[in-house]
């Protein structure tokens, strides 16, 4: 089994800073691409960002130029660095894996979500 465990969500007012952080654990043989989702009550899950086992990164419109995906692959960890943050970006955030384990490809796996407030 996998475990996606996430951390460093919280409150913050508008203009301010967060870093959330993801940690991937269990049978992995491989994380072959490491998302950021977010969800508001009523609405479906949002693509946040996204990075590639080669280190590319794509990111929605809404948070280019103020969001930044890393990822440390001999940890098996990822972050998203939200600067600028707007009273808009705050959902819950969820970590998704895409990971290989031995012969099988694509296996996602999510984390339990972490919340995150902007304050006007």
């Amino acid at each position: 089994q996998v475990q996606v465990v996430e951390s460093g969500g919280g409150l913050v007012q508008a203009g301010g800073s967060l870093r959330l952080s993801c940690a991937a654990s269990g049978s992995i043989s491989s994380i072959i691409n490491m998302r950021w989702y977010r969800q508001t009550p009523g609405k479906q899950r949002e693509l946040v960002a996204t990075i590639t086992s080669s280190g590319s990164t794509d990111y929605t419109d809404s948070v280019k130029g103020r969001f930044t995906i890393s990822r440390d692959s001999a940890k098996n960890t990822v972050s998203l660095q939200m600067n600028s943050l707007k009273p808009e970006d705050t959902a819950v955030y969820f970590c998704n894996v895409e990971v290989r384990r031995g012969l099988v490809w694509g296996e996602n796996y999510w984390g339990q979500g972490t919340q995150v407030t902007v304050s006007s």
